[in-house]
């Protein structure tokens, strides 16, 4: 019987954004690469545009096996990308962000919008409320992400979340550091999680 793979769920815009940086090298196109190369696999939004399209690429062209996960309504938004191992069309949100949950091993959000930060924090939320153990990355690309976490450090000093509740995201600016301190990460993860009852 093979091994079972490790499962990154990547949370990401549909947009590129305004740098370069987000897409290339220092961004979405390296997590994917990085993560095939790791011999992991890909769960993610399902889209084929932006970075969710760059980090779906990058995955599958160093062949990761690459899963994706899109509401029926936005199958023409965010162009449901048709080129995936797997595309599952979903009828909700809710639906679709429980799909990728309960697929991942670990969870990584890279530069972009409201819909990105709320699937990093949902995941969060559920984490420190015991229903996961799994790593919680955050994918810092050129600073993007400063404000965030300076605003972060606010909520840690006003006292409404815990040092160790903030403890429990990963930060770096570089993926390779990223994924190194998720894999590291992950044996203490591994069977600790119940997302079936969220």
């Amino acid at each position: 019987m093979s091994e079972r793979k490790t499962t990154l769920c990547v949370f990401c815009g549909s947009r590129h954004g305004a740098q370069p940086a987000f897409a290339d090298a220092a961004g979405a196109g390296a997590v994917g690469r990085s993560l095939a190369r790791r011999g992991w696999n890909l769960v993610y939004g399902g889209g084929n545009v932006g970075l969710m399209g760059t980090v779906a690429d990058a995955a599958r062209a160093g062949g990761a096996w690459v899963t994706g996960v899109i509401p029926q309504s936005l199958m023409q938004r965010e162009v449901g990308h048709r080129g995936l191992d797997e595309l599952h069309v979903v009828p909700t949100m809710h639906v679709r962000k429980q799909m990728m949950a309960e697929r991942a091993d670990a969870f990584v959000a890279l530069p972009g919008g409201l819909g990105t930060f709320e699937e990093l924090f949902e995941v969060w939320t559920w984490r420190q409320l015991g229903y996961h153990q799994r790593p919680i990355a955050l994918l810092n690309t050129a600073g993007y992400y400063d404000p965030l976490l300076a605003f972060l450090q606010d909520t840690v000093r006003e006292q409404f979340v815990t040092e160790a509740q903030a403890r429990l995201l990963i930060v770096e600016r570089e993926p390779e550091a990223l994924l190194d301190r998720i894999a590291t990460a992950l044996p203490a993860a591994a069977g600790a999680s119940d997302l079936s009852r969220t």
